[in-house]
């Protein structure tokens, strides 16, 4: 009987470590519905960044290059390419904000919001510029 409490604390425990933005994730296109590209998010000193680990879509050239970019990340490969940089943990809140996320498609270049919901298992990902913004829902992955 003394393992019961324990083991239902460990699944506690569990269910809130993934109320976070860390993790592999796929990128779901907003008009299909279907996944684009798995991501990988990872925090370093605080702050979180994020890569394409692959692409998903079967049209895409798995050769492709950032062409749209302006920055640093120009003519880069998709894949491996930093897509979000800089985001900070809120404090009180399981948001991560402050950091940029970079549209490879557009090259644009959004402030970031980053929201774990249903128990961590989807990831909100809000990219806005001025009073315009867009969210998209990404999908935790094993």
């Amino acid at each position: 009987m003394r393992l019961l409490p324990l083991a239902l604390l460990l699944c506690g425990l569990a269910a809130h470590a993934q109320m976070t933005p860390v993790g592999r994730w796929h990128s779901v296109d907003d008009k299909t519905g279907e996944a684009k590209a798995q991501m990988q998010i990872a925090e370093q000193g605080g702050q979180l960044s994020g890569r394409i680990e692959k692409l998903l879509r079967k049209e895409v050239d798995p050769q492709a290059r950032c062409t749209e970019c302006t920055d640093d990340r120009k003519d880069q490969p998709l894949v491996g390419l930093e897509i979000i940089r800089g985001a900070k943990k809120a404090e009180g809140k399981d948001v991560w904000e402050g950091g940029r996320i970079l549209d490879p498609e557009s090259g644009k270049v959004y402030t970031l919001r980053l929201t774990p919901i249903e128990g961590g298992a989807k990831l909100e990902v809000r990219g806005s510029i001025g009073p315009f913004w867009r969210t998209q829902t990404w999908l935790r992955q094993p």
